[in-house]
């Protein structure tokens, strides 16, 4: 029985690998690096297979190359920060195919072994739907319909298959080096948060390591808040 993750070589993805493959599970990897995919796929000792999200194509081949799914976890994501009337048309699709569309036909590809086995499904969206920030509409529009489809999904493939989402805020992965690489940046926009720091992969990992594990069989059709306490507290007046 095999857990899929989408971004494998990300750093919520593969900080998401290396904590399931300490707790033993299966797992078959895929992301678009090849060459970084086969050292992380070879140093864990999983199965793997390069992919683009992109190409529907690629879904059904990894998904065939994976086995016996039981869990499919999609640690895939943009950030597009513009404001409203500088985002193209191009930019709010290519966001929208990544983030929404791909997951969609990932779960596609995974659904017959899914059914077949029962399991877990995460997606990821972003604190940015709940507070709501200037400048990322295009992100937020493409994450807000990972969230329609997290729950849509939950209702329709209830009670066999489990599906949430994971809504973190700002972690220091490659996809935003850009805002962390300046220390000084960094240090203010740690300060928004109330816990006054900014997230690391393993925070994001550690959940959803937990939501594919047998103790949140309870537990579907949630977003469910990584974030330092960005989205829903003020600590000063």
């Amino acid at each position: 029985m095999t857990i899929l993750i989408y971004g494998a070589t990300g750093g919520i993805g593969e900080s998401l690998a290396r904590k399931l493959a300490a707790q033993g599970h299966s797992l078959h990897l895929t992301a678009r690096d090849a060459g970084k995919l086969e050292a992380l796929g070879r140093e864990l000792g999983v199965s793997f297979t390069p992919g683009d999200v992109l190409d529907a194509a690629s879904h059904t081949g990894i998904a065939k190359a994976a086995g016996a799914i039981t869990g499919l976890a999609y640690c895939v994501g943009s950030l597009t920060l513009k404001p409203a009337h500088r985002v193209t048309p191009e930019d709010a699709l290519a966001d929208f195919r990544l983030n929404a569309l791909g997951a969609l036909q990932a779960v596609q590809a995974a659904l017959p072994q899914l059914k077949a086995n029962g399991g877990s499904v995460l997606l990821f969206s972003t604190v940015a739907i709940a507070q709501g920030f200037a400048n990322h509409v295009s992100i937020a529009m493409a994450k807000g319909a990972v969230e329609g489809l997290t729950l849509s999904l939950a209702a329709e493939l209830a009670p066999k298959i489990r599906v949430n989402a994971i809504a973190p805020s700002l972690t220091k992965t490659r996809l935003v080096a850009g805002l962390t690489g300046n220390a000084q940046m960094a240090e203010a926009l740690a300060g928004l948060h109330p816990l006054q720091r900014l997230g690391e992969p393993e925070d994001v990992a550690s959940l959803a390591a937990f939501l594919f594990s047998p103790d949140a069989g309870w537990i579907t059709g949630q977003i469910i808040g990584v974030d330092g306490g960005r989205a829903s507290l003020r600590t000063k007046g």
